[in-house]
């Protein structure tokens, strides 16, 4: 049994490898955007739309408003990047029902550059929200002897969010690896359902935990540029 997408080697040419990981990663991108491509073509404004159109305002809706609920206050903003974050962790956690297919997501590689993805977004929308100054005075707040201790937080929740999503994919291929030679005809059946479930529910939690880092991080910065001044209830 493979763990991992890593250990399967699809092609080998002079010590160049080919990995089910990075094959599996680009079809999922490409599903992605040949399917956004194909819906996103034919949109209609009038009383009469199409099943697909209906599913991908549910979706995106869905994305906008768990973003506004966590105190964004311009969920535009966040959408492409959250809404990315969570469409390609949710396609690739359900596409292990297909037989053949090992998602990307059980490889810690996938999980870490995700996690490494999140990492950059957060200063880039916080610089973009606050400043670069108000950026970089954060770290120093509320002493500057605080400065290593914010810069490790800053990297063990990006090493948590890889390890996180990493060994709940990897836990569930074990398990039913395990089940399918206990009872091998009753008992992945139920796993494979269950997996489906357990997939949508890390892709949700690795998104949320990316909004929640990312608004965190604005909001400390929208506080933290100057102390003295009086609160303002209209955020502008």
């Amino acid at each position: 049994m493979e763990i991992s997408p890593d250990s399967w080697i699809l092609y080998d040419w002079r010590g160049w490898q080919l990995n089910a990981t990075i094959v599996f990663t680009w079809l999922v991108m490409a599903l992605l955007v040949l399917g956004s491509w194909a819906i996103t073509a034919r949109l209609s404004e009038g009383e009469t739309v199409s099943r697909w159109q209906v599913m991908l305002e549910v979706v995106v809706s869905g994305i906008r408003d768990q973003i506004a609920e966590i105190g964004a206050d311009k969920p535009g903003r966040y959408l492409p990047f959250i809404g990315t974050l969570f469409l390609f962790i949710a396609t690739s956690n359900v596409l292990s029902v297909v037989p053949g297919y090992q998602a990307p997501t059980g490889s810690l590689s996938t999980t870490a550059a995700l996690a490494i993805c999140v990492l950059i977004a957060v200063p880039l929308f916080s610089i973009g929200e606050r400043g670069l100054g108000g950026y970089l005075r954060a770290y120093l707040r509320p002493t500057p002897l605080m400065l290593p201790f914010n810069i490790v937080g800053e990297i063990s929740r990006t090493i948590a969010l890889a390890v996180r999503l990493y060994g709940n994919v990897m836990s569930g291929t074990v398990i039913v690896g395990i089940l399918i030679s206990v009872a091998p005809f009753f008992f992945p059946v139920v796993m494979q359902l269950l997996g489906l479930l357990t997939g949508l529910i890390q892709a949700y939690i690795f998104a949320i935990l990316a909004m929640v880092y990312i608004g965190s991080a604005s909001r400390t910065r929208h506080g933290s540029d100057n102390p003295d001044a009086p609160p303002n209830p209209t955020g502008d």
